[in-house]
């Protein structure tokens, strides 16, 4: 029985899915270089997946290295806190640099700025992840 939450039209969930895996490919990149933040992007494919492909979003769930970043946040226990503050650097880099550079209205710079203090407080409240549950089997991932 296919998912209510899954889209219906066909060219949507395709791009869902390249979304998705488009996400894991940099999230794995984000493994090894430390300005690309790997949960996020890991979040983003769950979400994707978890509208387009079933099989999708249980293999990423279920994954032995990936897996344990996602089900974290899933089950409520947050992400990792480095990954957290990475992903709080890179809106504050980008965000601003953005607005600043290539948005020549200011009421929408503005709104980027609004918007970037929104995600940042939404990092901030999301419960942080015990260390020692990211991929390498080691500490907090930096990403």
């Amino acid at each position: 029985m296919a998912n209510p939450a899954h889209v219906k039209n066909d060219l949507l969930r395709w791009l869902l899915v390249g979304i998705g895996w488009v996400a894991i490919v940099a999230g794995v990149i984000g493994l090894f270089l430390p300005l690309v933040p790997t949960v996020p992007l890991l979040l983003l494919a769950a979400a994707c997946f978890a509208r387009s492909s079933e099989r999708f979003h249980s293999w990423l769930v279920e994954h032995d290295h990936l897996g344990p970043l996602v089900r974290d946040y899933l089950s409520g226990k947050g992400i990792p806190q480095k990954a957290k503050w990475m992903a709080v650097g890179m809106v504050w880099v980008t965000v601003p640099t953005s607005a600043f550079l290539f948005v020549p209205v200011f009421w929408v710079k503005l709104l980027l700025l609004a918007i970037a203090a929104g995600v940042t407080m939404y990092l901030f409240r999301l419960p942080t992840s015990p260390p020692g549950n990211g991929p390498k089997g080691g500490s907090d991932n930096p990403s």
